[in-house]
C-alpha cells in the first residue's frame, strides 16, 4: 500500500522555544528531524511501496530514502491530505500517519493493519487504552475519553479509502480539527451520544453505527495495545521524553 506522512504544521505552539525550527516535523530529536523516525519505519516495511511526505523542502534529504516522495504541504492539515491523495492510487486503501509520533514501530503498524483486515470497513481508526499508555510511558499526558469498554486515547494513524477523503472532506476536516477535543467531536454525533459519553456509557459499536448512519460510510474502531500509536510529541515534556528514550537506541 501507499502511505502519507503529514508534516506541514508550523512550530508555533509550546514546542517553539525548544524546537528551533520553523516546522514541527523538523524539530530535532538526537540530531535527526522528528519526521525521519516515522519515515524510517515506513521505509523498512515491505507492505509499504511508496511514502508521500507532506513537508516543506529542506527538512529531510529525500535522496536518502528509496520510497519517499516530497509533496508540498497545504495551509491546513486537510489541505495537505487532499493534495497528497491526488498522488496515490484511487482504489484500495492509504495509510495516513502523523509526523509527530517518533516512538512508532513496524510492529505497531502491522498489528493495526492486521486488525483492519479482519473487519470490512472503509475507514479504520485506532484507539489505545489508558492503562497500556501509562504502563510504557507513565509520565506522558494525553487526552483520554471514558468509553464503556475502557478509558482510551485516539491514535495518530488511520487507514482510509481515498474516495472517502474526497467525498467527505468537510466532515473529515471537522474531525481533524476536534481530534483532541472529544466532547465537541462527539457533539457531531448528536445529543444522545454526548450524554452517553459524559456518563461513560458510549460504546465503540454505537459510534461506528452512528457514523455509518450520518455519512453512509462504514468505519471501524480498532483497539491497539501498542501505545506508540497513541503517544505524540506536542508538548515540551513529550519532546524531553522522546529525546531521552530515543537517545538510548
Amino acid at each position: 500500500m501507499e502511505a502519507i506522512v503529514l508534516g506541514g504544521g508550523l512550530n508555533s505552539g509550546p514546542l517553539k522555544a525548544m524546537g528551533g525550527t520553523l516546522y514541527e516535523a523538523g524539530i530535532p530529536i538526537n540530531n535527526r528531524p522528528m519526521v525521519e523516525y516515522i519515515i524510517k519505519v515506513l521505509e523498512e516495511m515491505e507492505e509499504v511501496e511508496k511514502v508521500l511526505v507532506a513537508i516543506p523542502p529542506g527538512i529531510i534529504t529525500p535522496e536518502r530514502w528509496t520510497k519517499v516522495k516530497i509533496i508540498p504541504p497545504g495551509e491546513r492539515m486537510i489541505d495537505s491530505l487532499i493534495h497528497a491523495i491526488q498522488h496515490v492510487q484511487p482504489t484500495g486503501y492509504v495509510l495516513v500517519v502523523a509526523s509527530d509520533i517518533p516512538f512508532i514501530t513496524k510492529e505497531a503498524i502491522r498489528d493495526f493493519l492486521a486488525s483492519c483486515r479482519r473487519r470490512p470497513a472503509e475507514v479504520y481508526y485506532p484507539f489505545v487504552p489508558k492503562t497500556v499508555v501509562h504502563a510504557k510511558y507513565p509520565t506522558t499526558k494525553r487526552t483520554f475519553v471514558r468509553l464503556k469498554e475502557a478509558t482510551v486515547t485516539g491514535g495518530n494513524v488511520f487507514l482510509i479509502q481515498p474516495r472517502i477523503l474526497l467525498a467527505y472532506r468537510d466532515r473529515i476536516e471537522q474531525a481533524i480539527a476536534l481530534r483532541k477535543r472529544p466532547i465537541k467531536l462527539c457533539r457531531l454525533l448528536g445529543f444522545k451520544f454526548l450524554v452517553k459519553l459524559l456518563t461513560g456509557q458510549l460504546q465503540v459499536a454505537e459510534i461506528e453505527a452512528r457514523v455509518e448512519e450520518i455519512l453512509q460510510v462504514r468505519g471501524a474502531g480498532i483497539l491497539s495495545m501498542y501505545p506508540e500509536i497513541g503517544v505524540d510529541v506536542d508538548k515540551p515534556s513529550d519532546l524531553l521524553l522522546a529525546r531521552a528514550i530515543l537517545g538510548q537506541e
